[in-house]
């Protein structure tokens, strides 16, 4: 019987630790971090990234996420928020997809929001704290983007 409650309770451990193995936002950011508080400047703040990853942000996240992305974020946004809006988006000339996990610990997705097949997620009254971003390829494979941080403008 013993025998039978560990075998459980180490599938139950593995279990769990494919699925926070799969997409985990404690992991350190790809490509840095960033503090930026409203009115920061330059805006917009851009970061050279490299899109996708080998896993499906509509499995690993929600079915309305898509693309393929990395197990660790790709950039750590902490912000600071004012009156002005926040706007995160993606310019590249593949498919890119756009995942965020916001400091309401509520995961926010886009494809094509932005210009052509660019995404964009903008929060009109955003939330101080940790934006962890995940930019993804739509047909998988990778290509270079940038991710741009603004209050004022979107690709």
């Amino acid at each position: 019987m013993k025998a039978l409650i560990a075998t459980a309770a180490a599938a139950a451990a593995l279990m769990a630790a494919g699925s926070v193995a799969a997409q985990d936002w404690r992991l350190p950011a790809n490509y840095g971090a960033a503090n930026l508080s409203y009115g920061f400047t330059p805006d917009p703040y851009t970061v050279n990234v490299v899109s996708g990853g080998s896993i499906s942000a509509s499995s690993a996240i929600s079915s309305s996420c898509n693309g393929s992305i990395s197990a660790a974020p790709d950039f750590e946004l902490t912000y600071s928020a004012g009156s002005l809006p926040l706007i995160i988006s993606v310019n590249s000339n593949a498919d890119t997809t756009l995942v965020v996990n916001a400091p309401d610990a509520r995961w926010y997705c886009d494809d094509d929001g932005g210009n052509g097949l660019n995404p964009s997620l903008r929060w009109n009254a955003p939330m101080s704290g940790t934006y962890d971003i995940w930019v993804g390829t739509f047909g998988g494979g990778n290509a270079p983007a940038t991710l741009s941080i603004s209050e004022l403008y979107s690709y």
